[in-house]
């Protein structure tokens, strides 16, 4: 069944080069997607999906792209981060090859951030790059990972250890898909939105904190925090698209938590990518308040608002646990912001007060979680 379009917001990513795009934000767009992407020229468009997101939506996008004129074909993968491997990225690079897309097509990434990574660092690579278009489908995506041109797939090692930066030509938030996520998954997708506050906008994480209720329900809120977590995005993106500085704030609380999906095995039964956030951004609040950085109160808001969300805050939330100090700290030896071997983290002053600490001292980070883990035990 189609849904009927209503208003829809637009921030726009104004990259150099003629790079720059739009995300548009509202209900019912995947019917309206056709002409949207048709605009961007080329004859196919080749929808990236997953199993359970492509029962949902693909035949009604698939309509829609073909009604425009476009010769529509899709390519499906398993949910979950398992296809975010090297099987998942030939998988899908063989079946966009089968649907013959060519330099001047489109691939079109419908799902979550799983697909969109997955699909962009295809398109990136396929016939040395492809244009692509996102249409992200869970909260998590629609605020944070359909922008700003990351892509990859995961290596035994780490998490999104191979990719390229291949920024969209659009990308098209779907407001009405987040109804038929599951609540974990909007629990989830909301520790991305807590995060845009604690990074550098107290007043947004003192809005989170009124109105969260309604991003959940579905209210007007859902769109204000979806378009205030991209304008956010987009600004730092067009400043440092590549990651060279001020891009690393956009990882506070992940260098924890990417820590903690190697060590449970990227296994959505015992911790999605939202969850690892949660724990990862109440720990840096804790580390950076046992450094001397942040005043206690402030940290304690941090987790006390994301578990009010239903988020797990501490490192014994973690089904089957997560061993000890020691193999935390070594997964976090393969995290993207280590520079000559010296972890990098994201610490913060206070509420949106975030910064990079580059060279954080191993013995300290070590020594904080023996603690994490032995105030956990104990309660």
């Amino acid at each position: 069944m189609s849904l009927p379009v209503t208003e829809t917001l637009t921030v726009h990513v104004p990259l150099d080069g003629g790079r720059a795009y739009d995300i548009r934000i509202g209900r019912g767009l995947i019917d309206a997607a056709g002409d949207a992407v048709a605009a961007l020229g080329g004859r196919r468009a080749a929808i990236v999906t997953d199993e359970t997101v492509g029962a949902l939506y693909a035949g009604r996008l698939r309509e829609s792209l073909e009604r425009a004129g476009l010769q529509a074909g899709v390519v499906t993968v398993a949910p979950g981060e398992g296809s975010k491997s090297y099987a998942g990225y030939a998988a899908v690079c063989d079946g966009l090859l089968g649907l013959k897309v060519e330099r001047g097509d489109l691939v079109v990434a419908l799902g979550g951030g799983v697909v969109g990574d997955l699909a962009g660092f295809a398109a990136a690579t396929l016939r040395r790059g492809v244009r692509f278009v996102q249409v992200p489908t869970s909260l998590l995506a629609q605020v944070d990972s359909s922008v700003g041109g990351k892509t990859g797939i995961n290596a035994p090692l780490g998490k999104n250890l191979i990719g390229a930066f291949h920024q969209p030509r659009l990308v098209l938030a779907d407001t009405a898909t987040l109804d038929t996520l599951s609540e974990r998954e909007m629990r989830a997708g909301y520790a991305e939105v807590a995060k845009y506050g604690l990074i550098a906008d107290a007043g947004f994480f003192d809005w989170c904190e009124a109105n969260w209720r309604g991003i959940f329900s579905g209210g007007p809120e859902r769109e204000a925090a979806v378009a205030s977590c991209c304008r956010a995005k987009a600004a730092v993106v067009t400043r440092d698209e590549r990651e060279d500085g001020e891009r690393a704030l956009l990882n506070l609380g992940h260098t924890f938590g990417h820590a903690l999906e190697r060590l449970t095995g990227y296994d959505p039964a015992r911790l999605v990518h939202g969850e690892g956030v949660a724990i990862g951004l109440a720990l840096a609040f804790r580390f950076s308040t046992r450094l001397g950085l942040c005043a206690g109160q402030e940290a304690g808001r941090v987790a006390n608002h994301l578990a009010l969300a239903g988020l797990p805050t501490r490192l014994q939330a973690v089904p089957g646990g997560c061993g000890g100090a020691e193999a935390i700290v070594d997964a976090m030896a393969q995290d993207k912001k280590v520079r000559d071997g010296a972890l990098t983290f994201i610490l913060a002053r206070g509420i949106g007060q975030s910064f990079i600490a580059p060279g954080v001292d191993r013995a300290e980070v070590m020594a904080f979680l023996r603690d994490e883990l032995a105030a956990d035990a104990i309660a």
